[in-house]
């Protein structure tokens, strides 16, 4: 990939997470990005999915976390927006 693309769309990720958390901190970008595509692949390819669910199930719970953190983020960061 040609660096600028890639430093257009780390300002597209950093604006997306700003968004959607309120923050755009290093370790919050990451996760919103695991975030996002395991929800893409889950919703895509439900099968594919499920099974890395069952391939790596620490994985699975690491990520049923990060999804859980993300909301409620979200619901703070709406609710603070609402205000």
């Amino acid at each position: 990939m040609e660096k600028v693309f890639v430093q257009q769309f780390e300002a597209l990720l950093d604006k997306y997470s700003e968004l959607l958390v309120g923050e755009s901190t290093d370790t919050t970008k990451e996760k919103v990005k695991a975030w996002a595509l395991y929800t893409h692949i889950a919703k895509s390819m439900p099968a594919l999915a499920k099974h890395w669910n069952e391939l790596y199930p620490e994985a699975k719970e690491e990520m049923k976390e990060i999804i859980s953190e993300i909301k409620v983020l979200n619901e703070q960061h709406r609710n603070i927006t609402k205000k």
